[in-house]
């Protein structure tokens, strides 16, 4: 295996009884990069993690982390991870700066750099407040985001987020999206699992679709988007009685049978003619004398790559 990765993996393979979590999937992830695994209900995503993390065993396949074998040589590779899991950890008996220097301690530092590690992450985490109070009084945002500032006491050169903005309000969420941009910026390799598309497109160089257990897409944002069907031209016209029509003129230009939807009365198909699509859509509804309140030319989303690749939304989180 390369030394260039951060993390790879060939031929994972787990079996729980007659059910397999990870048929067979292959990962590599340059170091100081981010990486968004993406999958549906039951996909695989956390028995990966899992696996990289050293808390279970592959049945079948090996992986390296930070250049260790993650069977032969687990503790080296605790040695060098951060991992914040989908449940918090945090000691509620304990303050949050009490959390953070027994971490520190923990892992071996000096009480006097634990304490200004402690401080440092307290600040960068905005808990500077409640920082002397009983974490058991903390909202589930405030322990979320001390529970995530706990995993980067001992500067990990691999970071493991497990859908960790869940719980957040959407500024909590871009503190820690600030973070995750200040970390990479120093060299340190995310693999993150998410159920928030917008989540991926804005942190990941590269997105992992998994899906009963293999890897079915893999790419950045913009290369989803292009492997499913390119650009969209999506029509919205004032009166939903004249949607027929518009249906019948889209399909007409692109040759691909239109998603109409009655109550955002917009008409929408994939097209490979890109700015051409839009002129000709604009004559011909001109000339069908069709009032046209929007047209335009998209991307698909995220959200719609993801659809189409599984079947299933990201909505539903794994278990």
């Amino acid at each position: 295996m390369s030394t260039n990765y951060a993390v790879e993996a060939q031929g994972l393979v787990k079996r729980y009884g007659p059910t397999t979590a990870l048929a067979g999937i292959d990962l590599e992830v340059p170091t100081g990069t981010v990486i968004a695994v993406l999958g549906p209900n039951g996909a695989g995503k956390t028995t990966a993690v899992r696996i990289l993390t050293t808390l279970t065993d592959a049945d079948e396949g090996q992986a390296t982390v930070a250049g260790f074998d993650v069977r032969s040589q687990g503790n080296e590779v605790r040695r060098r991870i951060g991992l914040a899991a989908q449940d918090v950890t945090v000691d509620p008996l304990l303050t949050g700066r009490e959390n953070l220097v027994m971490l520190g301690e923990l892992h071996q530092m000096r009480r006097s750099d634990a304490a200004a590690r402690a401080a440092q992450l307290l600040g960068e985490f905005s808990l500077n407040e409640a920082a002397d109070r009983r974490t058991s009084g903390y909202s589930g945002g405030m322990r979320r985001r001390l529970d995530l500032a706990a995993t980067l006491v001992a500067r990990p050169e691999v970071l493991f987020l497990d859908e960790p903005t869940t719980g957040l309000d959407p500024r909590g969420r871009s503190e820690l999206w600030t973070v995750i941009d200040t970390l990479v910026g120093r060299g340190t390799t995310v693999v993150l699992t998410t159920q928030y598309l917008e989540e991926a497109e804005r942190l990941a160089d590269d997105i992992v679709v998994i899906d009963r257990g293999r890897i079915i897409a893999r790419g950045d944002a913009r290369k989803l988007k292009r492997e499913v069907g390119g650009d969209q031209v999506q029509v919205v016209v004032v009166e939903r009685g004249h949607l027929p029509d518009a249906s019948r003129i889209v399909a007409e230009i692109t040759g691909v049978e239109p998603n109409v939807d009655v109550t955002a009365r917009s008409v929408t198909a994939s097209t490979s003619q890109g700015v051409e699509t839009l002129v000709l859509a604009a004559k011909a509804f001109t000339d069908a004398q069709i009032a046209v309140d929007d047209m335009s030319l998209r991307q698909p989303t995220l959200d719609e790559v993801f659809l189409t690749l599984t079947g299933s939304t990201t909505e539903d989180e794994e278990a």
